[in-house]
């Protein structure tokens, strides 16, 4: 019996041996894996645009208004001031071919109405359709000849159509009508460029110790008279911003700058890039944003890069995109 019992005895010994020894070994294994495993930490960047979401007020804006038009008591007037309204929500919150349809019933109730051809013109320009911008603007300042912005307006569409020198008119037209504000002097000085870029540098030297010093747009125009750097200025657009929208605002303006300049400095992957940052913003109204579409489509044609050839190459580099 003894004889028996001494051989199952010794291997459950040595089989309860190895597996104390095979815990040890896994739970000590457990241990340095726990112990070497950092902490996750949710870090944000801030020079990653987070884009816009539609505030709720505009949608609700939206619908009072269509609920107002459907009263039968209203003047033409009235009417035609409640599309233009809703016309401009539609706009703020990305959707231009229902604005472009408010704007246009706008007109055919109200044909005096500055407001709605000045608008108008943009969507024209954008669609690159000059000739109909123009007579909107041209329009716009018949009826109010103060209309400052139809000035800026026509500027832009003159130099998007190649009319340099017009739109360097425009364009100081409405600088001086507010001469401390950076944004003006940063778009005559982009059309000066086109004539003569030492004489362009130099006006804009001249401008910036008269620019509002409350604006943070001065940081651009000191960028590009070379007083700060690129890291700099994008350091300056992101900290100490209030909240998400005015973060998402100045970006989407420091990016279209960076990439005008990027551009003119023959780096047009880089400006294309800022490009798609600004429209990454989802700022619609700015002027900046409108344009970031058009300037990208102008740089693929300099390129020679097609649309087809741009959504290729994304497919190529972004595999996983789907």
């Amino acid at each position: 019996m003894l004889k028996l019992q001494t051989k199952p005895n010794g291997l459950y010994n040595r089989l309860a041996i190895a597996s104390l020894l095979l815990f040890s070994v896994v739970g000590l294994s457990a241990c340095q894996s726990t112990a070497a495993k950092a902490p996750v930490v949710l870090t944000e960047q801030p020079l990653t645009p987070e884009p816009l979401t539609i505030p709720y007020r505009t949608e609700i804006a939206i619908a009072r208004i269509s609920e107002l038009l459907q009263s039968a008591e209203l003047k033409e007037d009235q009417r035609a001031r409640l599309f233009y309204d809703r016309g401009v929500m539609y706009d703020s919150a990305g959707l231009p071919t229902l604005a472009r349809l408010d704007f246009m019933r706008a007109l055919r109730l109200q044909p005096d109405m500055a407001d709605a051809y000045n608008i108008i013109g943009i969507h024209h320009s954008l669609a690159g359709d000059f000739e109909q911008a123009y007579e909107a603007f041209d329009s716009a300042l018949e009826l109010q000849p103060d209309y400052e912005y139809a000035y800026l307006n026509r500027a832009i569409a003159l130099q998007y159509d190649g009319k340099t020198a017009l739109a360097i008119a425009d364009f100081q037209q409405f600088q001086q009508l507010k001469a401390d504000d950076p944004y003006r002097s940063l778009w005559l000085y982009l059309a000066e460029l086109d004539i003569s870029a030492p004489e362009a540098q130099t006006r804009l030297a001249t401008q910036y110790p008269l620019l509002d010093q409350q604006s943070w747009a001065r940081h651009i125009v000191a960028f590009y008279l070379g007083k700060i750097s690129e890291a700099q200025l994008l350091q300056l657009a992101s900290t100490d911003v209030s909240d998400n929208t005015k973060l998402a605002e100045q970006l989407c303006e420091v990016y279209f700058y960076l990439a005008k300049w990027h551009s003119r400095q023959q780096n047009p992957t880089l400006a294309l890039e800022y490009y798609k940052k600004t429209l990454a913003t989802n700022v619609y109204e700015f002027v900046e944003y409108r344009y970031a579409r058009v300037e990208m489509q102008l740089l693929r044609q300099q390129y020679g890069l097609g649309q087809q050839d741009a959504d290729h190459a994304t497919e190529t580099a972004e595999p996983h995109a789907h």
